[in-house]
């Protein structure tokens, strides 16, 4: 594949995850409005871009297999937390804007979470025993069982989502 092809395949990937999630939010803040029409709308499009951001995935060759996939999540995740974060909360902490730190925070330490997971899910890649995740719905923390509370921000353990 063309260097240029690709590149456009990851920039369109890129570009449609993005517009995938920002019609998410806006489908659940239009429902929170009332605004049933238009929060139908921007989820039909978010489901939309997801399905393009796939293909573009897809075609641009980097979905592999699970093992390959896993070892790229582990990367991605701990990268978050060991770098991209920190920096991030770095920059946040000059700036004085607290909203912003806590954002960072809560989504890092979720990222190394995550990480260790995704190490379980490849240690144990052949199990066939069915495993059940739980997330927070607040600083999307996974869990394999329901906690009392969240390790990470302390919502209730009753409103985590089963996967």
């Amino acid at each position: 594949m063309e260097d240029k092809t690709l590149k456009n395949l990851m920039d369109g990937f890129a570009g449609e995850s993005q517009a995938n999630r920002k019609y998410l939010a806006y489908s659940k803040k239009a429902e929170k409005e009332g605004k049933i029409n238009a929060a139908k709308l921007f989820k039909a499009a978010s489901d939309a871009e997801a399905l393009h951001a796939q293909k573009h995935l897809e075609v641009a060759g980097k979905i592999k297999s699970t093992q390959e996939n896993l070892q790229d999540a582990v990367a991605g995740e701990t990268y978050e937390f060991e770098s991209m974060y920190p920096e991030f909360i770095k920059a946040a902490e000059t700036e004085g804007n607290k909203a912003a730190i806590n954002t960072f925070t809560l989504a890092m330490e979720a990222e190394k979470v995550h990480a260790k997971l995704y190490k379980e899910a490849l240690e144990n890649i052949d199990e066939t025993e069915e495993v059940f995740y739980y997330l927070c719905p607040v600083c999307g923390n996974i869990e394999k069982s329901v906690p009392d509370k969240c390790s990470i921000c302390g919502v209730p353990g009753s409103k985590f989502i089963k996967y």
